[in-house]
């Protein structure tokens, strides 16, 4: 059976019957977990591979999981990570040890991940945050110049491939200069593209064979009046053109208020533009119908990225748990104390 060109969340900290038999017939390309569906990692290993015998397949599994104020596996079962800009703190004193430090939380990240089933991470952040914006981004990036974003984020690709977990860029082409959040209202963006080609893009330009990104909810107006995720001219000129990004783009949560209609209009409207995979996380089973009616099957070029993206997870390299967290505390212990675990 094709997949369905989408990714759904789920209500609770187990499938329920009534998602069951949903999941079985629309046939998700993916799921993503959240808060609400973690309890410990006994559980959580359950749930994933309850999913993947639910869909008769090896899918993805996502979650958010960058550390700091983003992290849904959190203590006591997980160590807690730190926010990105303990990485831009580190890099400023030293770039290896910023570099290195940002390589071995996403590798300890995708082995916690690995443990329980997970097998694709909402990460890195990409977005430089300028003066005035919103405090959505803040401190999940990793820095403000383009060369330590590419050289921290390049560290974070590496550790979670290595560790078998398959990365998505954040927020493409760029959410560093929202001066509202999209997830309760819609950022209209309005620098001009010279000044976007100069700075917003570079990151993400550095790393356009990343195998996902997830878009930004977000209008640039120098191109167009809607935002980049429904918005074909955009998508096609700002994220394929000039940012080169041939690997799979999924939209960010359709549940954000940054986006107007309904969640069937909402669905259509992205995969129309050019999105191959619409992302939509509630949870609630309603929901999910209204997505998977305005959602096609995945086929063509998406089929084919997501085949890529499906690679990403299947090779792990050999890992020393133990060495790695005792190289990372110490490299953390150069950071300032009050931001090691922001």
């Amino acid at each position: 059976m094709s997949e369905l060109a989408v990714i759904l969340g789920l209500s609770g900290p187990k499938l329920t019957a009534a998602e069951r038999a949903f999941f079985r017939d629309a046939n998700p390309w993916g799921v993503i977990l959240f808060s609400r569906n973690v309890e410990n990692p006994e559980q959580v290993k359950r749930l994933t591979s309850d999913i993947r015998e639910t869909l008769g397949r090896n899918c993805l599994i996502f979650v958010d999981q960058e550390g700091g104020r983003v992290q849904r596996l959190k203590a006591p079962h997980w160590r807690p990570y730190p926010a990105g800009a303990v990485f831009q703190t580190l890099y400023a004193q030293n770039p290896a040890w910023g570099q290195r430090a940002a390589y071995l939380s996403y590798r300890l990240i995708a082995d916690d991940l690995r443990q329980v089933g997970i097998t694709a991470d909402c990460a890195p952040v990409l977005d430089i945050p300028q003066e005035n914006a919103d405090p959505i981004i803040s401190d999940r990036a990793f820095g403000t110049q383009p060369v330590q974003v590419i050289d921290i984020a390049h560290a974070v690709m590496a550790g979670l491939m290595n560790g078998g977990v398959a990365p998505v860029i954040k927020h493409i082409p760029g959410h560093g200069r929202a001066e509202v959040d999209s997830h309760k209202a819609l950022p209209r963006i309005k620098v001009s593209r010279q000044t976007l080609e100069q700075t917003d893009f570079i990151p993400f330009r550095a790393l356009h064979d990343a195998p996902m990104a997830m878009t930004a909810h977000a209008v640039y107006e120098c191109n167009s009046r809607s935002a980049v995720t429904v918005s074909k001219k955009s998508f096609t000129e700002l994220i394929r053109a000039a940012i080169g990004f041939n690997g799979l783009v999924m939209s960010d949560d359709l549940d954000m208020k940054a986006l107007k209609g309904g969640l069937t209009r909402k669905t259509e409207r992205a995969l129309a533009a050019g999105c191959d995979i619409a992302l939509q996380c509630s949870g609630n089973l309603h929901d999910m119908v209204l997505v998977a009616k305005g959602a096609k099957i995945l086929t063509g070029r998406a089929k084919h990225r997501a085949m890529v993206a499906d690679y990403c997870a299947e090779h792990v390299d050999a890992f020393d748990r133990k060495s790695a967290e005792a190289e990372f505390d110490v490299l953390l212990s150069h950071s300032q104390p009050e931001q090691a675990l922001a």
